[in-house]
């Protein structure tokens, strides 16, 4: 779970979903991340799993992060929040 300092409001994933090549992980504030799989080299690990073994993940208590047991690894929101845009 992240939170901002200053701020009661925490971050967490609540679902995660592919569309081909790209990971978008659901947020507990609504927004809706799109990672590239291919533009991300720490990402590359899901970038080579195959459809079955993408769809094999799992939540970390308080959604802080992703984790697919099978490819022993995982995601945390915190470091998919960096890499997007500020608006």
């Amino acid at each position: 779970m992240i939170t901002s300092p200053g701020r009661e409001t925490s971050v967490g994933a609540v679902g995660v979903r592919f569309e081909g090549d790209v990971l978008h992980v659901m947020l507990t504030d609504g927004r809706d991340i799109g990672v590239p799989l291919d533009g991300v080299s720490w990402l590359k690990w899901l970038l080579r799993a195959s459809p079955d073994q993408r769809e094999g993940w799992s939540l970390e208590p308080g959604g802080f992060a992703v984790y697919w047991e099978e490819l022993d690894d995982g995601v945390e929101v915190e470091h998919l929040l960096a890499l997007q845009p500020l608006r």
